[in-house]
């Protein structure tokens, strides 16, 4: 079945009351017992279980191609409740170039518990191998990578996690199932920020994990999830699942602009240099063929000069929206070391750029206008 079809099929449960089209809102948050104090289905109250969240759950799975899908309300929710699966003691080795949250969790909320972690550049495989003990647990991948877009050889570090007797963990949140299914290439769990491409309409907050089985560990998270209530609103998987209803079409139609817009900044003089998967001239365009089915709508650029150079240029933008977040309809940028604080390791001349539904030739005639005023 095609991407198109399945993320309509798997999101599509026609009402067998009414007959229905659309699925139904299950706002409740509590449900009825009958004369004999038995419940009618499994769900006795919201907080673990509910509806409208489990038809997400199921659509999920199906998405990622995984066994047992679980939603959060929010992408930190999602990391935070799969590192509290782990022990104190316990080792994780995270990408160099991942989200910024990821190792702020780790640092701020698990190291003082007594987890411990290791950043590495999962590019260089040989630093991967080494960074990885007897304690290790999980090994978390991100590609592409946020804000670099640096791409990970899913197939080759699933299997160095697999040798030491850990799990591996791959942020699909930028490439998502339509352009990338981590599970093809032996990851065992897939995490994502739903409130990007999956909801794709910047208006809903929410997180989710993908597990490849249903086995002990899925099942502890699970109930982690239920107890600490760590869970999406009903309305918010039911606006997630209708986003992903148009991710197919979204992202082709995103992608296309992405492409052509990476190629006019990769050959203008005021830029020194872009980072998007879909140029010729990438490092890791076999790594990319093997494992993505295009390069995706998200790029970087890096500016000629320093964070006043990448500030004036965004500050000059009429079309292109200044705001965080990304994976939306409309186009975002935003200078990436300033959102990510002191500590940041993002180079101070880049831009990140989320690219929406408007027309290529719009975007780049924006782009243009702002780079030669800077110039």
């Amino acid at each position: 079945m095609h991407f198109d079809t399945l993320a309509l099929r798997a999101t599509h449960q026609s009402d067998p009351i009414t007959g229905a089209v659309v699925s139904p809102l299950y706002l409740s948050t509590t449900f009825a017992r009958d004369e004999a104090n038995e419940l009618p289905s499994q769900y006795i109250y919201t907080r673990p279980n509910n509806p409208t969240r489990e038809a997400l759950e199921k659509a999920l799975a199906a998405l990622e191609g995984g066994t047992v899908g679980m939603a959060f309300g929010s992408g930190q929710a999602a990391t935070m409740t799969l590192f509290q699966a782990l022990r104190p003691g316990d080792h994780v080795v995270l990408a160099a170039d991942a989200y910024y949250g990821t190792p702020a969790l780790l640092e701020q909320v698990f190291h003082p518990w007594g987890l411990t972690y290791t950043r590495v550049d999962m590019s260089d495989l040989a630093a991967v191998q080494q960074s990885i003990h007897e304690n290790t647990r999980v090994v978390w991948c991100e590609t592409p990578s946020n804000p670099m877009l640096a791409i990970t050889d899913l197939l080759t570090i699933s299997s160095m996690a697999h040798d030491a007797g850990a799990i591996c963990v791959c942020d699909n949140t930028w490439a998502t199932p339509a352009l990338q299914r981590p599970f093809d290439f032996n990851c065992d769990v897939v995490m994502h920020s739903t409130t990007k491409y999956l909801s794709g309409h910047s208006d809903v907050l929410g997180g989710a994990l993908i597990f490849r089985r249903d086995d002990e560990f899925t099942q502890r998270i699970r109930n982690l999830q239920s107890l600490s209530g760590a869970v999406p609103s009903p309305f918010d998987c039911w606006l997630i699942s209708r986003g992903i209803k148009t991710l197919g079409v979204r992202i082709r139609a995103q992608t296309v602009t992405a492409q052509a817009v990476a190629e006019f900044l990769d050959g203008h003089y005021a830029v020194e240099k872009v980072h998007y998967p879909g140029l010729a001239n990438h490092p890791d365009r076999a790594i990319i063929h093997q494992q993505m089915n295009a390069p995706g709508a998200m790029l970087s650029v890096q500016v000629k000069g320093g964070a006043q150079e990448a500030l004036q240029f965004i500050g000059k933008l009429k079309l292109i929206t200044r705001a965080t977040s990304l994976g939306g309809v409309e186009s975002l940028i935003e200078h990436r070391a300033s959102v990510e604080g002191p500590n940041t390791t993002t180079p101070q001349n880049l831009v990140r750029i989320s690219i929406g539904l408007e027309h290529a030739e719009d975007l780049i005639a924006d782009l243009a206008q702002a780079l030669d005023a800077i110039g």
